[in-house]
């Protein structure tokens, strides 16, 4: 490395994770080169401002770039350490797809230099770490990889995944512990060094294999533990039971923790990474499959209760509160709340009214629904129906005289005081359960 003090940094993909590990190691002092394939991206962190939403993400951009400690490209260039950080979204049959990986894997090879540094954050199946290395030994013969050569190598290779709660991503990248996983363990200690320079949890070296499986493990316990919430919510809508009520009186128990049910399960990790386990060891795996054909089969379940209730109130207008897969982020990805309000879009029309504050305009899948967008206060005056779908903190605020007369579900149980539905929209529901 040029400096052990302040080395050069790349970081390639700017997206929810990529841009504020970027930030915080630009606040560190390093140089840091942000590389994103979308030239309206790199522009506009150029201009010292964000394309994404995250508490305090605005002012750091706008710190460290009128510093020059943070720019941003579409070129990969030269560093000492690159992080990538780019999208692994499966395909056909839940199949993980590392191409984005591996195309920005390529990239940094192309730039290599003896005594680099290259780590992967990137959520992704077991053995990802170990085909970027064979992709850079592949591009780089004149390069000794780890775990390839009998000879001390000449870079390093290593696997960190984030473990962030989006809303306190800044927070979170600074103070939570990480699992840095080396393809031999020189590598790990220096991908850990690296990172000791701006975390101040613990850094933890293992194996690249343990580290990419320790990620998978945490998304799927959560996965799981949802998914048995989310049952439990269709029981009680079955049995004519408050789901809230049953586990809040559960939790007294010293021993038993219930998650909250909700619409589903979204956003890129839980709704994508347990398919990445289960692709890997499909005999193996029936609990975890279990858990993601529970949560997505809650969406359906959602939806079917939704359309009985707009169908009891066939001359209202009904008010989707929601499109983020979850409060207080502007994160859309793999959001139940989006699929059900766009399902109640296409078959209902003009009738379907969305709020949600983060977004200025209507998800592509909404297109020629006649759907509209509007804020909140439009819809209290013009709804006599809500779903609610996320719990935004400008939902849970709305009073009840607000809401009192209108015929409301709430999938995430944010107004616990709300009175009964109708006798024919409560009859409804059930019968939708």
């Amino acid at each position: 490395m040029k400096s052990e003090l302040k080395p050069d940094v790349c970081v390639v993909g700017l997206g929810y994770i990529g841009l504020p590990t970027a930030a915080i190691i630009a606040r560190s002092g390093c140089m840091v080169r942000g590389v994103d394939v979308t030239q309206s991206v790199v522009d506009t962190i150029n201009r010292g401002e964000i394309h994404i939403e995250e508490v305090d993400l605005d002012g750091l951009v706008q710190g460290v770039v009128s510093r020059g400690l943070l720019s941003a490209s579409t070129q990969t260039a030269p560093a000492d350490v690159f992080v990538i950080a780019v999208p692994t979204p499966f395909g056909k049959d839940h199949a993980p797809d590392i191409s984005y990986v591996l195309a920005a894997t390529q990239a940094v090879a192309k730039v290599l230099k003896g005594g680099d540094v290259v780590i992967l954050e990137s959520t992704c199946p077991v053995g990802t770490t170990e085909a970027m290395r064979d992709t850079i030994a592949a591009a780089r013969p004149d390069l000794k990889c780890p775990g390839l050569t009998s000879d001390i190598p000449d870079i390093a290779i290593a696997y960190c995944p984030e473990r962030v709660l989006p809303g306190k991503i800044l927070e979170e990248l600074t103070n939570n512990d990480r699992s840095i996983g080396g393809i031999t363990p020189r590598c790990a200690r220096k991908a850990a060094a690296f990172y000791r320079r701006f975390v101040r949890g613990a850094c933890v070296t293992t194996d690249a294999r343990a580290a990419e499986m320790t990620k998978l493990v945490e998304n799927a316990y959560r996965d799981v533990n949802i998914a048995f919430a989310n049952e439990l919510s269709i029981v009680a809508d079955k049995m004519g039971l408050d789901v809230w009520e049953v586990i809040r009186l559960a939790n007294r128990h010293p021993r038993v923790n219930i998650l909250s049910p909700g619409p589903g399960v979204g956003g890129h990790c839980i709704a994508v990474d347990p398919w990445f386990i289960v692709h890997g060891a499909p005999n193996e795996t029936p609990l975890i499959r279990t858990a993601r054909g529970v949560n997505d089969g809650k969406i359906r379940h959602v939806i079917a209760r939704a359309e009985k209730l707009v169908e009891a109130n066939p001359h209202a207008q009904i008010a989707c509160l929601g499109l983020a897969f979850k409060a207080d982020i502007d994160d859309f990805r793999e959001s139940p709340a989006r699929l059900v309000a766009a399902t109640l879009a296409r078959r209902f029309g003009s009738r379907i009214s969305v709020v949600e504050p983060y977004a200025a305009k209507l998800p592509i899948e909404f297109t020629d629904t006649q759907a509209s967008l509007v804020d909140l206060d439009t819809a209290l005056e013009s709804c006599d129906v809500l779903i609610v779908l996320v719990d935004h903190e400008a939902f849970r605020g709305v009073p009840l005289a607000e809401r009192a007369a209108k015929a409301v579900y709430d999938t995430r149980g944010i107004w616990p005081d709300q009175p009964s539905a109708p006798a024919q929209v409560a009859q409804d529901w059930r019968l939708a359960g």
